[in-house]
């Protein structure tokens, strides 16, 4: 294939993984103008904010027989308009039950285009022959930061949240269908069988996938409970707090932008593991602290350490798998399950616990990764090999 139209394709998906992150920044923002708008309580809040990773799950194993069906081109960049245009809906909701129904909707998006693009990012690696993903991933958390930080700015300036929401999307819908050109037009051979209307991640996608449930567990936990971690225990202010959530999200941006360099120098299996021991060192640092510089500084290595996780465990199950987008459908699907239970499961282990506990359980996780990375071998081509 012509290097030029590989390149384009790259900046095509690192814009689309931006767009991606853009929608969920742009969200998470407006999540107290809802709670306000509706009238609900935390738990309501709580259990309404379940329905995206339910729909989540449901929806990304069936992204492989589309991707068959249409092509990986179109399939992304349908997906990607959707998961784009579905940001203005939820504002709409009149109540806790529709907003439920529009988010399980929205989860659904996600979840398909978070596996097409994925997708896409395998074949651009394997026409580059050189490690990417990272960097896409890389590219998410920069759409997130960039997105929240108008979310922020939109909040405090009253803006009603249909009007920010509608206008944002308005943004990356048209950005979305820009680039979407430039992505790679990928189409099945003409007797390869289409896989299965719901596939069930493949056997050989399953401990890679393993790796990136881990994975997302310590990120999921440390977002959601780490300035809660640092008040309670720590005892650090509000403000330090804050503050944490955002040291952490930086190591795990610059993790992600830098990694792809150090994949190409040591490959990806010796890559996660130094990255296992980082977020192992990380996940022992907090456990023990009980002043807020230390456990802010564990934090910050467990998100260096977790930040090229989730992108090499795509790369691998998608050269694992039959195909792609099933590797990255399976591995997605096992890896995001995760996210469903650790910030629950870190709650219900204080409660009858403590916070220390919690994470003494996030640590072992973090260890796993670190023992478990030989399984990425299994998925890794001589072109991205050091």
């Amino acid at each position: 294939m012509d290097q030029r139209v590989v390149r384009r394709a790259r900046v095509a998906v690192a814009v689309t993984f931006a767009l991606h992150g853009a929608v969920t920044g742009s969200f998470a923002t407006r999540i107290p103008w809802f709670q306000e708008h509706l009238g609900a309580g935390p738990g309501e809040l709580g259990l309404a904010l379940l329905a995206p990773a339910i729909g989540s799950m449901l929806a990304m194993p069936t992204t492989g027989r589309i991707t068959h069906r249409f092509g990986g081109r179109a399939v992304t960049r349908w997906l990607l308009f959707l998961w784009c245009a579905v940001l203005a809906v939820p504002a709409l909701a009149p109540n806790l039950p529709t907003l439920w129904v529009i988010l399980l909707m929205y989860g659904a998006c996600a979840g398909m285009c978070d596996v097409a693009m994925n997708a896409q990012g395998v074949e651009v690696e394997r026409h580059l022959g050189r490690s990417v993903m990272s960097g896409l991933h890389g590219m998410w958390s920069v759409g997130g930061l960039l997105s929240g930080a108008v979310g922020i700015a939109a909040a405090h300036a009253e803006i009603d949240a249909r009007i920010h929401l509608a206008v944002v999307a308005l943004v990356l819908v048209v950005v979305g269908f820009a680039i979407g050109p430039l992505l790679l037009d990928t189409r099945a051979e003409a007797d390869e069988v289409a896989p299965p209307r719901f596939v069930p991640p493949p056997r050989e996608v399953l401990l890679i996938g393993l790796i990136g449930f881990c994975a997302v567990f310590g990120e999921a936990a440390s977002q959601d409970w780490c300035a809660v971690y640092l008040k309670q225990v720590a005892g650090a202010s509000p403000a330090v707090g804050a503050a944490s959530y955002t040291a952490f999200a930086f190591t795990m941006t610059l993790g992600r932008l830098c990694g792809d360099a150090v994949v190409r120098r040591i490959g990806p299996v010796l890559t996660v593991r130094i990255g296992g021991v980082l977020a192992t060192a990380g996940g022992v640092l907090v456990v023990v602290s009980r002043s807020p510089a230390p456990a802010v500084a564990g934090f910050m290595l467990i998100g260096l350490g977790i930040a090229v996780v989730v992108p090499l465990v795509f790369a691998a199950a998608g050269n694992a798998g039959r195909t792609p987008s099933e590797g990255v459908a399976g591995a997605a699907t096992v890896s995001y399950a995760s996210g469903f239970v650790a910030p629950s499961m870190i709650g219900g282990i204080a409660t009858v616990s403590s916070l220390p506990a919690s994470f003494a359980l996030v640590t072992a996780l973090m260890a796993v990764i670190l023992l478990g990375a030989g399984a990425l071998a299994r998925g890794t081509r001589d072109s991205v090999a050091p």
